[in-house]
């Protein structure tokens, strides 16, 4: 059973900043491809970032790259979402989601692709 756990929510002020973890346990840990996807009140949820297993490679929403860095720290089975120069815009509920894979270098940006998903930490930015 693999679960993931995300952490790292809260309010902050537009401009301000933000990181996000996210844990993925099971048998075999760090055979994940790792991503971030969220969903804003009324909309469907939609792709952030997602890295490898590697961690050598990254993917990211046009709308977040600049702002928005995904990383792990593979030791500590953990990946994180540090967000700065944050917009009201980016308000919305964030899941972390997991998939196996034997690929170090695969990265995914459809949410079917991924297996895993966490309950989701609410990211508030005031105006």
């Amino acid at each position: 059973q693999v679960q993931v756990v995300e952490s790292g929510g809260g309010l902050v002020q537009a401009g301000g900043s933000l990181r996000l973890s996210c844990t993925a346990s099971g048998r075999t840990p760090n055979t994940y491809i790792m991503g971030w996807f969220r969903q804003a009140p009324g909309k469907e949820r939609e792709f952030v970032a997602a890295v490898s297993r590697s961690g050598d490679n990254t993917y990211y929403a046009d709308s977040v790259k600049g702002r928005l860095t995904i990383s792990r720290d593979n030791a500590k089975n953990t990946v994180y979402l540090q967000m700065n120069s944050l917009k009201p815009e980016d308000t919305a509920v964030y899941y972390c989601a997991a998939r196996t894979t034997i690929n170090i270098y695969a990265v995914y940006s459809k949410d079917e692709m991924y297996e895993y998903w966490g309950q989701g930490t609410q990211v508030t930015v005031s105006s």
